[in-house]
């Protein structure tokens, strides 16, 4: 990893997790996919996660991973315009197939991989660590604490200090959706010598706002510390991407002191949960999260459809108007509208 993408990821920055534009037969549409990367490398992302949960899994299944790589990997690289980009790169599978998309990643220019422990319930805390050393001599490596409803497991406190305990990892995503859990995963962090080189980066999308601006007063080796999440590596940043950025320059602005920054990001507090309620189908168990995600894209015009790989993944019943009574309900979702608007022709070309 460069200086000035380390820089970066640490400084913290809005991640998008990159959906897959697929057509009416279920195919890689890559006009879309392309214009994809292309509106989030113009919305001011800092960075991209490619092949994650938001790409859906199955694309390893249907022989998409190293296409979908390389053509996020192209657009930033035409976007960046002399910019640092973060590019992440999802692995999972056992220690061949992660170690094996690692070094795919690696062959298409990507800085790091976050490394989920989906599909592997009967490996033990040691194997997911040998495996995780294992993929870090490939590629600088992301923890992934994955929710439950889709895919995840407990993992505790002690798994995250033996974690940033390994000189490959660079920074961990919290997504168990769960406050507990979360303040798990930053107390192993801090816990470890190595804490302080290790970033943390929000994927609760149903707190995004309260997991920014907290300040997570724990211990570490040499006494009392205070941790921060920096940035976002989230499926719901695959949407409103511009919008996150604004509300995470608030975030940082209100740490350095800035009081009316703060008070615009805890007004974004319910409402950005109200959105990621709506578009994650929190309703029906998630059923619908992908879907939800597509949705809104595709109301922006952005994707044609909602289609996912698994032709059973669709839309919940009102999942489609809950959606548009959130996008119509908060100015700053709305907001995002124009800008797509603006460019959308261009972006499609």
């Amino acid at each position: 990893m460069t200086e000035d993408v380390a820089a970066l990821l640490h400084r913290g920055t809005v991640i998008p997790a990159h959906p897959l534009a697929l057509d009416a037969d279920r195919r890689l549409d890559e006009r879309r996919q392309r214009a994809l990367t292309r509106y989030y490398m113009d919305a001011g992302a800092g960075g991209l996660a490619v092949g994650v949960h938001t790409t859906q899994f199955a694309l390893r299944e249907h022989g998409l991973l190293r296409t979908v790589l390389e053509l996020a990997a192209e657009e930033a690289a035409k976007r960046a315009e002399g910019r640092p980009v973060v590019r992440i790169a999802g692995v999972c599978g056992p220690v061949r197939q992660a170690v094996a998309e690692a070094e795919t990643a690696r062959e298409l220019g990507y800085d790091a991989v976050l490394v989920s422990p989906a599909g592997l319930p009967e490996v033990d805390l040691d194997g997911l660590l040998d495996r995780t050393a294992a993929i870090g001599e490939v590629l600088p490596v992301i923890g992934f604490y994955l929710q439950e409803a889709v895919g995840g497991r407990y993992l505790p406190r002690s798994y995250w200090r033996r974690l940033a305990d390994q000189e490959s990892t660079v920074a961990v995503k919290a997504a168990p959706f769960d406050r507990y859990r979360t303040l798990e995963l930053v107390q192993g962090i801090a816990e470890s010598d190595r804490g302080p080189e290790v970033a943390l980066y929000t994927g609760n999308d149903d707190n995004i706002v309260d997991d920014l601006l907290t300040p997570f007063h724990v211990h570490g080796p040499g006494g009392p510390v205070v941790r921060h999440f920096v940035g976002g590596l989230l499926g719901h940043w695959a949407v409103w991407t511009r919008s996150a950025g604004r509300l995470l320059a608030d975030v940082h602005a209100a740490r350095a002191g800035d009081a009316a920054a703060r008070e615009r990001a805890l007004a974004r507090l319910a409402g950005d949960t109200d959105a990621n309620a709506a578009v994650y189908d929190v309703r029906n168990a998630f059923a619908g999260v992908i879907a939800g995600v597509h949705e809104v894209l595709r109301q922006q015009g952005l994707l044609d459809g909602v289609w996912c790989l698994d032709s059973a993944e669709s839309l919940s019943p009102g999942q489609r108007e809950e959606i548009a009574r959130v996008r119509g309900l908060y100015p700053w979702l709305g907001e995002e509208d124009g800008f797509i608007a603006d460019r959308l022709a261009r972006w499609l070309t």
